[in-house]
């Protein structure tokens, strides 16, 4: 008999294949996990391991934290600083704090991301292609690309998008830039 959080989990991974339109046979594929696996997944008969989850979540472009902070029951009012994770990568130059992380009961998440002078990050595809995006430039200037259309932000712009195709932020050599990330699901018609 599956546990209750099983059961979220499973519904959680379900939703997530869905509202990408994929078939069992595609996230087999992105996600390195065996069709039968996953089908047992998703109909709570097994748990996922460490090594699972995780490829689960990059398929989902997230982290496994993330996946299963939105199975959680409640959320946690107040967080604090020290308790928000920060994530790095090095390759593209961006920092990540997730201010406000997601859960099951709430529709939106934020990041704080600082992004390295001269550098570049490109999401080819969107993990949930049309969410609700809103970025508050704090600091610096940054180059936006969403779907196609580029929008140059100054310190206090807000740029906010629901992107279907590739996201693509630059800064200058000289000058990096500090932003919130704030995203909503279901957030209006798509």
């Amino acid at each position: 008999m599956a546990t209750e959080l099983t059961e979220r989990l499973s519904e959680r991974l379900s939703a997530l294949r869905s509202a990408r339109g994929w078939t069992l046979d595609k996230l087999a594929a992105q996600s390195g996990v065996s069709r039968a696996a996953l089908s047992r997944l998703e109909n709570a008969e097994v748990s996922p391991s460490a090594d699972v989850l995780a490829r689960l979540a990059a398929a989902y472009g997230m982290t496994p934290s993330r996946l299963l902070g939105m199975v959680e029951d409640g959320f946690a009012a107040h967080v604090r600083r020290d308790d928000q994770p920060i994530s790095r990568d090095g390759v593209n130059g961006v920092t990540r704090r997730t201010v406000s992380p997601p859960a099951q009961a709430l529709a939106g998440e934020v990041q704080e991301c600082r992004l390295a002078p001269g550098a570049q990050v490109l999401q080819e595809t969107p993990p949930v292609p049309g969410q609700e995006h809103h970025l508050i430039l704090l600091t610096g200037a940054l180059q936006a690309e969403v779907d196609g259309r580029t929008y140059s932000l100054a310190q206090g712009d807000a740029l906010r998008f629901r992107p279907y195709h590739a996201v693509r932020f630059v800064t200058e050599p000289g000058q990096g830039a500090k932003y919130l990330l704030c995203r909503v699901s279901g957030g209006g018609p798509g």
